[in-house]
């Protein structure tokens, strides 16, 4: 077990707005989350206790320090390893509707160069199932390993669409479960990272790679953001189509149905969700 003071995790799949959860979080100085995600119970174990632990600020007595890193989710290693290290931390999963998830992370991807634009290829449940645009959103299968390890008192399930529309209040049942007393600075008002936003194209993107270390330290300087924006385009995502939509569905509504019974209530918020 480890000797810390680290009270809450947060985590969940990719485009759930975990990221922007932390960012709301950390606008209030009594709560303390380092910056990275550190992927320690998934995929950084090896580093040990010691390194783990030199991630986060301590300093601040009356500040409650947690952290976010998503793959503490599908990671099946994940769970029994927080059990075995932190077992009275408090944990956040905050989760989407799972085809909108499935396809928002492939347009991630798709932006970044790492998939390729046949997305059939990557969402078609008959050939991509195991893979993690569609994994990452079997949130009922994911979940059993932890409720199987904590008790449910420890767990609070979040979901994307409430957060879009009642972001203050769906950060207020987060601050009851952390015990966290002191009122929380007003959430981000905008989306952390949002697919519509102009790009470099992926060509230069690639010859820039190398200089990147350089470009870093300079890139929210005026010039830089003046020449970004002179050769930033709209990035065009082939569409989910109906029929895609349904087929990715079909093959998470036995998910769907089991996390209903495990949240305790009907997803309609989920019915006919946004592919943003």
């Amino acid at each position: 077990m480890l000797d810390s003071n680290i009270r809450f995790l947060i985590f969940g799949a990719a485009k759930s707005a975990t990221t922007w959860l932390q960012r709301s979080l950390e606008r209030s100085p009594t709560i303390s989350m380092p910056s990275p995600e550190l992927h320690y119970f998934s995929d950084e174990y090896h580093r040990g206790a010691d390194w783990y632990l030199s991630q986060f600020d301590f300093s601040k007595p009356d500040a409650i320090v947690g952290e976010k890193s998503n793959t503490y989710l599908t990671q099946p290693e994940a769970a029994e390893r927080i059990r075995r290290d932190l077992p009275d931390v408090r944990l956040i999963v905050q989760m989407r509707e799972p085809s909108a998830r499935a396809y928002s992370d492939y347009c991630m991807l798709l932006r970044r160069g790492e998939v390729s634009r046949n997305i059939e290829d990557h969402l078609d449940p008959a050939k991509a199932a195991g893979q993690r645009f569609i994994n990452d959103g079997r949130y009922a299968l994911h979940l059993r390993r932890f409720y199987d390890l904590f008790p449910p008192e420890q767990i609070l399930l979040l979901l994307f669409e409430d957060i879009r529309r009642q972001p203050e209040n769906q950060l207020a049942r987060l601050a009851t479960h952390i015990g966290h007393e002191a009122p929380l600075a007003p959430p981000v008002d905008s989306k952390v990272k949002d697919k519509n936003a102009a790009i470099v194209p992926l060509p230069l993107r690639k010859v820039l790679k190398p200089f990147r270390p350089v470009l870093d330290g300079v890139r929210h300087t005026r010039p830089m953001r003046v020449l970004r924006d002179a050769v930033a385009r709209p990035q065009e995502y082939p569409p989910l189509s109906p029929d895609l939509e349904k087929r990715l569905q079909d093959f998470f509504a036995p998910e769907v149905s089991e996390l209903e019974q495990r949240i305790g209530r009907p997803l309609d918020v989920w019915q006919g969700a946004r592919k943003a």
